[in-house]
């Protein structure tokens, strides 16, 4: 007897298109009840519902609505579904690889608008949500993490430089690099106050070139 071949699996670019456009329009889906109703308040079959696909569908793609949250959140932090870590992305490097101090700055209040313009009102609801979900607990505590450790690689490049202000270590320059960076600030300038997303990338640059610099 000839030996049973084993079934191929079908895929074709035309499957892989329709399914990362099935996946964006969920969380797209996601995005706009998140932040319209809060996490709590957006059902599973809500999500499937505005999205236009079988509530199956969703659970297949992203197993949990915290699944789904966190795979938002991916994407509005990075920009974009490739898997590449900030801390690899070329707008991060650029920072890292600006020889001028006062620039680094700059370009890192430039990053924090474009980040948080993008993902600034999610950043609301998983903070919301974090105290009654413990994966979505989790995930605000990496994300705080995550925010610290970037802004840390800031300043020890800051440091190295001897650009930071005498009797600033890494440390306490970190920790105010952090606050200044902190989603809250956002949430309270720009959501509450109404200030202009250029405005918060101004006062951001300036403000973190007064605290941490040797010559502001």
């Amino acid at each position: 007897m000839d030996p049973v071949k084993p079934k191929r699996r079908y895929d074709s670019p035309r499957r892989r298109e329709q399914a990362a456009a099935t996946r964006r329009a969920i969380l797209e889906a996601a995005q706009k009840l998140f932040e319209e109703q809060g996490y709590a308040a957006t059902p599973m079959a809500a999500i499937a519902a505005e999205a236009g696909v079988a509530l199956k569908t969703v659970y297949v793609v992203f197993e949990t609505k915290s699944g789904v949250l966190r795979a938002l959140w991916h994407l509005l932090l990075r920009g974009d579904e490739v898997d590449v870590p900030v801390g690899e992305r070329a707008w991060y490097r650029a920072v890292i690889d600006e020889p001028d101090a006062a620039r680094q700055l700059e370009l890192n209040a430039r990053n924090a608008r474009a980040v948080k313009e993008r993902a600034g009102r999610l950043l609301g609801v998983l903070r919301g949500a974090a105290p009654t979900e413990p994966d979505i607990n989790d995930l605000w505590e990496r994300v705080q993490r995550d925010f610290y450790d970037n802004q840390r690689v800031i300043v020890e490049s800051l440091a190295a430089k001897q650009a930071l202000r005498d009797g600033l270590d890494v440390d306490r320059a970190t920790d105010i690099l952090w606050t200044l960076n902190h989603p809250d600030l956002w949430q309270l300038l720009v959501l509450q106050r109404g200030w202009t997303p250029a405005e918060y990338e101004r006062w951001f640059a300036d403000t973190a070139c007064t605290q941490l610099l040797r010559s502001a």
